[in-house]
């Protein structure tokens, strides 16, 4: 088992042998001790802070990745599980090693102390056992969790950290008496003072109270006399005095004595119980050093959560490819302020492993620097870092930065000297695992040969195979990374139109200072810009002039390069859309054959039926020659008919449904660009329009006008109005509709014109029957049922049948004592589509079930 950030103590201790940061104060100059801080306040405890002050840098892979994976798994834990222990993180180190000497023991507090944090020890191991997370399950996995000791302290303590009554039996017998005392001495001292409150020695609101652990009396001073007693104590204003009565003298002392005695018998306990202890505190040390572990990865994983980091795609080698990668603090800072940070795309790798990064100056070339120190910086320390998932990051051996102002006036150094002392250092030790972070390269003295000296300082870190991110103004630096490979100009942008900085990276192309811009932006007298202009010439002039177009023309590409990206993904996502609706459509049309296979089924049983019913007439007929030919040669035409009308209507019925398919595709985008592009006054001309026509609609619907069920031809007469419904005759059939499924219509002209009008059906209504005849049954089976009840389902059944166009149904009524088919056959007997009913074949159930033939 290893906790990464006790290896890294050992890492800090020969950080000079491994991994090298310099300078000193190279936290401070990145940022990191205030990422230090965060981290502490997000601990739960000093097990945790003190991981967090011992954390260090590394460049050992292993440690790296293994403190990535824990704190990501703690992060997903954070967002996704519930449950994780995250109370009592009581740091009991300093008690567990003061134990280890002979005669010591826990005091009350540090013994709750502990077994709190025992049981929280239990149970994260317990959370991560057989979890997921694999990292902080090795972490776990060899702890110890000391069942018996915690199950030792509950006998000894209360839930609330208080030595229980029980803890021993001398204990139990003590407090008892203790108990019994105090109230013999309550019940004393209050018979005393209601005796001393009827003399009027003291007032009626007074109340026992305790002195030096002694209960006393409050009395006036001049009263002091009428109670026999010990004076204990006198107020602060010397208004009353505090008596203890002689009465309870005795049994006071008695208290203070027992209390000495539970004292002692409590301190026995406890050196008992740590007794026990002692042999297992290293065992215990162990597993707070788990704990303050879990505590440091706790915090490590709120913070990246607060900052949006995560895991990069982590290598060996030294490598920077870096998406949207921000500034934590600065991102923290500017979210206070409602603003967002503008994140950084960074790459180093062998073909371009130093990056010259030049621009206007406040146009965010020494933030970019500090983000790219600090964010490796954390990631060697084993926090993720706020970048995109896609970035990859690697393992850099030591780092380098100057940064600042480092004058000393005790060493000598004025600010050059230092910058110089820094580039030594750097010389000296910097190789190809190196990471060198330079701000102003060459400043602080005189520009021709302060840009010299840069320039030879540069070939030496190039030649060392060295990466570095540098920021400077000089020309000849630029010059520098264009003529020599390894080595690559980068530009912050600037808008020359709005005078103001983009803080946008841009690598490939070196930038301008926009120095002339921003004198003439803040003011500088238009001849001193001239002559500054004539000073240096125009040449220089031109050269920072063709380097701003350059810049601004990559930015313009750039953005027609983004354009042309996000009108592809809308085209991709167009394309998907209409994938999908074809999909649909070969989906409904699948459900479409599916129907017709089912409807050819159900044909296919008609003429089963038909077959059946054949035989039967045949063997009614006892072989009679004309009517078997009769019926045979009515089954051969049923035959044709069923396979013509099997070809040819599921042939119309698979045309007719695409095309109401289609037309319903059609209409629905119809009204979504209508109300698309419809006004807020159209839309309410048009609502009000609808309003209209519904009110003169339902006002024409009357008693005796005639009107027609929307989607069809059939019309009729309005007998009565009933609320929201209508009775309404179609013929001789009555029904009752609701209104707003029915719409005016003519009274037909002629009796003949109506009749042929009533046999014309709209498709809705020929589907809907069509559905109906599919799935009606020619057998009802009303057995069991009351009278009122079969009478009820049979009229519904035939209603449905002579509906459907059945020519014979079948009614399964049993034979019983005969009521439920008398009933059943009186009400046949009055219904005008029944043509004949009878007894089925005695072979086919006989009397217990009647066959109706319908018209």
């Amino acid at each position: 088992m290893r906790f990464f950030p006790m290896d890294g103590m050992n890492v800090r201790k020969k950080s000079y042998f491994c991994a090298m940061i310099y300078p000193q104060n190279f936290e401070q100059k990145i940022g990191f001790d205030q990422i230090r801080r965060l981290l502490r306040e997000k601990c739960l405890s000093t097990l945790g802070e003190e991981r967090v002050m011992d954390m260090a840098f590394t460049d050992r892979f292993a440690a790296v990745d293994e403190a990535l994976d824990q704190t990501t798994e703690m992060i997903h834990i954070l967002q996704e599980a519930d449950g994780f222990p995250a109370q009592h993180f009581f740091d009991v180190r300093p008690a567990l090693k003061r134990i280890r000497v002979e005669g010591m023991y826990l005091d009350e507090q540090e013994l709750f102390d502990l077994r709190r944090s025992l049981e929280t020890i239990r149970d994260i191991v317990r959370f991560l056992t057989d979890s997921p997370y694999t990292a902080l399950r090795l972490l776990a996995e060899d702890i110890l969790v000391f069942p018996q000791l915690i199950r030792r302290i509950e006998a000894i303590l209360s839930p609330y950290g208080k030595i229980k009554d029980n803890a021993s039996p001398q204990l139990a017998t003590i407090r008892r008496e203790l108990a019994s005392t105090m109230g013999s001495i309550g019940r004393t001292l209050n018979n005393i003072l209601r005796s001393a409150q009827a003399d009027g020695v003291v007032d009626k609101d007074v109340t026992p109270t305790l002195r030096d652990g002694r209960l006393v009396i409050p009395v006036a001073p001049a009263l002091k006399r009428k109670i026999r007693g010990i004076v204990h104590d006198e107020s602060a204003s010397g208004k009353t005095v505090f008596i203890e009565p002689a009465e309870v003298v005795e049994a006071n002392n008695r208290i203070r004595e027992l209390e000495s005695d539970e004292r002692r018998e409590i301190i026995r306990i406890l050196t008992e119980f740590t007794i026990e202890l002692r042999p297992q505190v290293t065992d215990v040390l162990v597993s707070f050093d788990f704990l303050a572990e879990m505590d440091f990865i706790r915090a490590k994983a709120m913070l990246s959560l607060q900052i949006g980091a995560l895991k990069p795609a982590l290598e060996k080698a030294p490598v920077v490819d870096w998406v949207m990668a921000v500034h934590p603090l600065l991102q923290l800072s500017l979210q206070k302020h409602g603003k967002k940070v503008v994140p950084l795309d960074i790459q180093l790798n062998a073909s371009q492993r130093i990056l010259i990064i030049s621009g206007p100056n406040a146009g965010g070339k020494s933030v970019c620097l500090k983000t790219m120190g600090l964010l490796q910086y954390m990631l060697q320390c084993g926090m993720p870092v706020p970048m995109r998932e896609n970035s990859r990051a690697g393992i850099f051996s030591s780092i380098f930065i100057d940064i600042g102002d480092e004058q000393s006036i005790e060493d000598d150094l004025s600010t050059y000297s230092s910058h110089l002392t820094n580039m030594k250092m750097m010389l000296r030790n910097a190789n190809d695992r190196s990471l060198i972070l330079i701000d102003e390269f060459g400043g602080g003295t005189e520009p021709q040969i302060g840009g010299a000296i840069a320039e030879a300082v540069l070939k030496r870190f190039n030649e060392a195979r060295a990466f570095g991110v540098i920021t400077t103004h000089y020309q000849n630096l630029k010059h520098f990374a264009e003529d020599n490979e390894g080595v690559v100009n980068g530009a912050m942008l600037y808008d020359r139109h709005l005078m103001q900085a983009l803080f946008q990276l841009q690598i490939g192309n070196p930038g301008s200072s926009f120095a002339v811009e921003i004198a003439r932006k803040i003011g500088l007298p238009e001849e001193v810009i001239a002559d500054a202009a004539q000073i240096v010439g125009s040449e220089y002039i031109n050269a920072d002039k063709y380097l701003q177009d350059i810049v601004r023309d990559k930015r313009y590409w750039e953005n027609k390069r983004q354009n042309i990206r996000q009108r592809e993904k809308q085209m991709e996502e167009t394309i998907a859309r209409y994938q999908t609706e074809m999909e649909d459509l070969q989906r409904q049309r699948k459900e479409i054959l599916r129907g017709a296979k089912e409807e050819a089924e159900r044909l296919v049983q008609e003429a089963n039926a038909k077959i059946e019913n054949t035989i039967r007439t045949i063997k009614e007929a006892q072989a009679e020659k004309e009517r078997t030919r009769l019926a045979r040669q009515e089954l051969t035409d049923f035959r044709e008919t069923m396979d013509e009308m099997d070809a040819r209507e599921t042939e119309d019925r698979i045309a007719r449904k695409m095309e109401k398919l289609r037309e319903k595709q059609e209409r629905r985008q119809q009204r979504k660009a209508e109300k698309k592009n419809a006004s807020p006054e159209d839309k309410q001309r048009a609502q009000m329009e609808a309003e209209r026509r519904e009110r003169e609609r339902r006002e024409s619907i009357v008693v005796g006008s005639t009107v027609k069920i929307k989607g069809q031809s059939t019309v009729g007469e309005v007998m009565e109005l009933s609320g929201k419904n209508a009775m309404v005759a179609f013929g001789s059939l009555k029904t009752t509709v609701k209104l707003d499924r029915l719409e005016p219509a003519k009274a037909p002209a002629r009796q003949a014109e109506v009749a042929t009008k009533s046999t014309y059906l709209s498709s809705q209504t020929q589907d809907a029957m069509y559905e109906k005849k599919l799935h009606f049954k020619q057998d009802i089976d009303v057995r069991g049922m009351r009278g009122d009840e079969a009478l009820q389902a049979v009229t519904y059944f035939i209603d449905d049948a002579i509906l459907v166009g059945m020519a014979r149904v079948r009614i399964l009524h049993g034979t019983g004592t005969g009521a439920l088919r008398t009933l059943i056959r009186q009400y046949l007997a009055t219904v005008p589509g029944v043509s004949h009913f009878a007894d089925e074949h005695v072979q086919f159930g006989g009397a217990g079930i009647t066959v109706v033939d319908l018209e």
